[in-house]
């Protein structure tokens, strides 16, 4: 329930990122990283909302400096956020010399425990989880900001045409990426009671599986929350199917890569078929 609420998250930005026609290799960097300086914030004595606030203001910032690079510079959006994904991770090793952060608060650590519903636990992260969820569906379906992040990826330069900056556009669609990435890895933190350098090494694929799996097309243009939603679930339950089957990690990893492929290959074919009834 907790993986699910982790990848949830960070899937939703990614969704919003695949929608304008790019992709955001640095979401798993970006978790560790956010929850690096989270915990260092904390153990240097800074109030617990403002550690958390240091450590969402590092993902908006790595955000924006992908925005910049892809929208602006136009770099590929792979390129970019590889880039960023390397000195994100590289900060991160070098910052914690590769040892994991520990000793948080209390009242840090309680992000990562449960509500008592009677005799149900509903753990904070899938609340948080729901929550967002529900503002980034808002954002998407009732807003102008929504409705040009689908414009952008049909067609960006009718998006230009029309007048829209599409550079400040794409770029808040980073900046939020890259913002729900940060909350992931600081409610995985919180659970840990650790914040590990290799935290969220290789979570790129599930995420983007997570997304795509759930309706965001590569070609950009389409997606949904609960579709992602939906997907982090698909992906959850893939992976524990897995493990109680005792199929070794690596072979989980290409396991999760088949499945993106099969769902990349049924959109690319459904637009196909559209094109040609067209």
């Amino acid at each position: 329930m907790r993986n699910f609420a982790w990848i949830a998250l960070a899937a939703l930005g990614q969704s919003m990122v695949i929608i304008t026609g790019g992709i955001d290799l640095s979401v798993g960097a970006v978790m560790a990283l956010s929850s690096v300086v989270t915990a260092f914030s904390l153990r240097a004595g800074f109030p617990v909302w403002l550690s958390i606030f240091f450590g969402i203001a590092v993902g908006a910032a790595i955000g924006l400096i992908n925005g910049f690079f892809v929208a602006k510079v136009r770099l590929p959006a792979f390129i970019a956020t590889l880039i960023t994904m390397s000195i994100s991770r590289g900060l991160v090793f070098g910052w914690t010399r590769g040892w994991p952060v520990r000793d948080f608060p209390d009242s840090f650590r309680a992000l990562g425990f449960d509500l008592a519903l009677g005799n149900f636990l509903l753990p904070i992260s899938l609340v948080v989880t729901f929550v967002l969820a529900l503002l980034v569906a808002f954002v998407m379906n009732n807003t102008v900001l929504g409705t040009y992040i689908f414009a952008l990826g049909n067609s960006e330069r009718a998006v230009v045409v029309a007048g829209v900056d599409h550079v400040r556009v794409k770029t808040l669609v980073y900046v939020m990426s890259g913002m729900l990435a940060a909350v992931s890895g600081l409610l995985l933190t919180a659970r840990l009671g650790v914040a590990a350098p290799t935290a969220a090494e290789g979570y790129e694929l599930s995420i983007i599986a997570a997304a795509v799996i759930g309706g965001a097309s590569l070609f950009g243009g389409e997606g949904g929350v609960t579709g992602v939603l939906l997907g982090a679930a698909f992906v959850q339950v893939l992976n524990n199917a897995l493990v109680l089957l005792g199929v070794a990690a690596n072979w989980q990893t290409a396991v999760i890569g088949v499945a993106t492929l099969i769902a990349l290959l049924a959109d690319y074919f459904r637009r196909r078929k559209i094109l040609q009834e067209d």
